[in-house]
């Protein structure tokens, strides 16, 4: 029996160290899908600069396999999008969820937890994310007209970490790890199977008032 293709899909949010681990698993080896397919990043043109939440569900409702059209990728580190007129969180969607597990058997699901506290305070900093896309968008756990503040996205976060840990309860396809341990390296180097020769922190939120 041939073993299948590893791919790994991160269940994060955005300011939750998606691309740090993106970088590490991009170090590591590995072909990696984080938010956007940058220019010339695929064998595939049509691919250049299309959302990963959009080609994830584009693949969904025409053949039942959210990475269907990625299948050169082997992780997909943030795949929600916000902007440009998408609103697409694959990280909250069961159907999509259980479509990959379905689809790609033995597929290692990770989520990068950051305190609730910490990650809404750095959402409501970053960009206009929590002044306006959130508060003015429906998200699954979120709708339209919340979200504006630490409050609401706190309590949002945490319905999200708990609907992932329902979903994979006991599974072995699934680690959590929280982004400030130290060990958070080890932990999915041993997970994965694989070295992991840098970790550090990449698009780091510089800006120090929040928003919220």
């Amino acid at each position: 029996m041939v073993d299948a293709p590893l791919k790994v899909v991160n269940l994060g949010l955005p300011k939750s160290g998606t691309t740090t681990l993106g970088e590490a698993l991009k170090a590591a080896g590995l072909r990696v899908a984080d938010w956007r397919i940058r220019s010339g990043q695929s064998d595939d043109n049509r691919l250049n600069r299309a959302f990963v939440g959009k080609l994830m569900y584009s693949a969904y409702f025409r053949t039942g396999d959210p990475l269907a059209d990625m299948p050169e990728f082997d992780a997909y580190t943030e795949i929600d999008v916000i902007r440009n007129g998408l609103n697409l969180w694959p990280q909250c969607d069961f159907g999509i969820i259980d479509a990959i597990r379905k689809n790609h058997p033995g597929a290692r699901f990770i989520l990068t937890y950051r305190d609730p506290s910490k990650l809404s305070d750095s959402m409501g900093r970053w960009s206009n994310m929590g002044r306006t896309r959130l508060p003015a968008n429906s998200i699954p756990g979120l709708p339209e007209g919340f979200g504006g503040n630490d409050a609401e996205r706190i309590r949002w976060i945490e319905g999200h970490y708990a609907f992932c840990r329902r979903i994979f309860a006991g599974d072995s396809d699934y680690l959590e790890y929280d982004v400030e341990d130290q060990d958070a390296p080890n932990k999915i180097s041993t997970y994965l199977g694989l070295d992991l020769p840098w970790w550090g922190v990449a698009n780091a939120n510089t800006r120090q008032q929040s928003e919220g």
